[in-house]
């Protein structure tokens, strides 16, 4: 796997590469002949979300590449070995795009055969930017069309952005232009756009809907990486999954009638939630233990918080795994990228509009609040603080999508200092179970009894200190909303 960080442009059949010697060593240029075919599905499920899935011969990289759309700049590159097979896609690069073909077969769509010279700006031997001079001669099989062109790609090696600038504006100087198309094959093929939501500039619809639009390109984005059990995947997942639904739920008035797809959300941010619930109390056992005197660790206790953990952790990401390939989520990722139909507050101005929804939302804590302080019972008077926890998440979320970054601020501070007492207790829980099986299997349970100490002071602490959080974020909060 590897990330590409590249600029492309577009430049006359004539075009000469101009004299780069001023940024650095100069490597080439060399020559390759490059034939690449190209899958998709027969709709062009992949082009239509930006994705390219090749099976390449020739140059220095042969073998099967998936690209991945852009997030922030940067594109993750996955690539895999040569297979003898031409027309099969390895099944690890097939279970990736999962996403996007939601069960469609693919199949070869395309071929790109190319002219390829490189020069490499370096420091040394060490390459920095890598300059492709490409000639492409492109066919589309489904209607035989073959199209031809010229561009230029600068991409890093070992270099930085910096200098990647200053590379793009020497071809720029040279009459190279940005090109719009995000790849070679998208430029071929010139898939149609996925269908958008109609709606008016600076209305309350045009920024709720692109919000949602932006948490549904960010929870496909996941997707592979979650296939792949990256780092933090399944919690940006799961996060983009939530935020959705918060939104959904408020600003309802907006984009009525989401009920069945609010209830859909929230079945992913379940089948995601073990997973990452494993992950958070793993590494926060882990923490524990390598801050605690060596003579304080008795037993194989970091084996069984460890890779035990973590064996159940594999286990459930098996689960997803299998969850993200079945029909219920396909259906899910179809109805997302479907049209909204709006309602009649979505034609109004957004700021005042908004900022109404956003004021109610915070309403919604406070309520939550009263009513759990009203209750005398301590156990459920804590249960239903969970409550207020989930309506300050709710208040962030919604004013996340509006821009409103110092309510979102104070709402996650509610939100955060509620969810360090529950951590606390949580993790008590588990490290109670976790030191009965240790128990029957005969081992030294003592510092499962230190940690559940810390535990509860932590969490001990956090109780005591909400009330000050509390006061100090209802005062803040009131100057933004009444």
């Amino acid at each position: 796997m590897g990330i590409e960080i590249e600029d492309k442009f577009d430049v006359p059949s004539d075009y000469a590469v101009p004299n780069l010697a001023k940024l650095g060593d100069v490597i080439g240029p060399k020559g390759y002949r490059l034939v690449a075919l190209y899958f998709d599905t027969a709709d062009l499920r992949l082009a239509v979300h930006g994705v390219t899935l090749r099976r390449r011969r020739g140059g220095a990289d042969a073998g099967w590449h998936l690209k991945l759309p852009k997030a922030k700049g940067v594109r993750q590159e996955i690539t895999h070995p040569l297979t003898r097979s031409t027309k099969i896609v390895p099944a690890e690069l097939e279970e990736l795009v999962r996403a996007y073909t939601r069960g469609a077969a693919l199949q070869p769509v395309a071929e790109l055969a190319t002219r390829r010279e490189v020069t490499v700006v370096a420091d040394g031997d060490i390459g920095l930017i890598e300059v492709a001079d490409d000639r492409v001669k492109g066919t589309v099989f489904q209607d035989g069309k073959v199209e031809r062109w010229r561009e230029v790609e600068a991409e890093i090696l070992g270099g930085d952005e910096e200098l990647l600038a200053k590379v793009g504006k020497r071809l720029r100087k040279a009459g190279a232009t940005p090109s719009p198309a995000s790849s070679k094959l998208g430029r071929l093929l010139q898939p149609a756009e996925l269908p958008r939501t109609a709606t008016e500039e600076g209305t309350a619809g045009e920024v709720v809907v692109a919000y949602l639009n932006g948490q549904v390109r960010a929870l496909l984005a996941q997707d592979p990486r979650v296939r792949r059990a990256e780092e933090d995947a399944v919690h940006q997942m799961r996060v983009a999954a939530r935020r959705m639904r918060s939104a959904l739920k408020a600003f309802r008035s907006i984009v009525p009638g989401t009920e069945a797809m609010q209830e859909e959300l929230r079945w992913l941010g379940v089948v995601l939630g073990e997973a990452r619930d494993l992950e958070v109390i793993r590494a926060r056992f882990a923490g524990h233990l390598a801050e605690l005197p060596p003579e304080l660790v008795a037993g194989p206790i970091r084996a069984r918080l460890g890779d035990g953990l973590a064996a159940r952790e594999h286990e459930v990401h098996g689960r997803i795994k299998e969850a993200l390939s079945g029909e219920r989520y396909y259906a899910l990722l179809d109805a997302l990228e479907q049209p909204f139909d709006l309602g009649e507050p979505a034609a109004k101005p957004a700021e005042k509009t908004l900022a109404d929804v956003a004021a109610k939302n915070w309403r919604r804590v406070t309520r939550a609040y009263d009513a759990a302080q009203a209750i005398d019972d301590g156990e459920r008077r804590e249960i239903a603080m969970h409550d207020v926890r989930k309506a300050a998440k709710r208040a962030r979320y919604t004013a996340e999508a509006l821009g409103m970054h110092p309510l979102a601020t104070h709402a996650e501070a509610v939100q955060e200092a509620l969810g360090l007492y529950r951590d606390g207790v949580v993790a008590q829980e588990t490290l109670a179970k976790e030191a009965e099986a240790a128990r029957q299997a005969g081992e030294d349970t003592f510092t499962y009894g230190v940690l559940i100490g810390l535990e509860k002071s932590a969490a001990e602490r956090a109780h005591a200190e909400f009330p000050r959080v509390w006061t100090e974020t209802v005062k803040a909060v009131a100057r933004y909303v009444g």
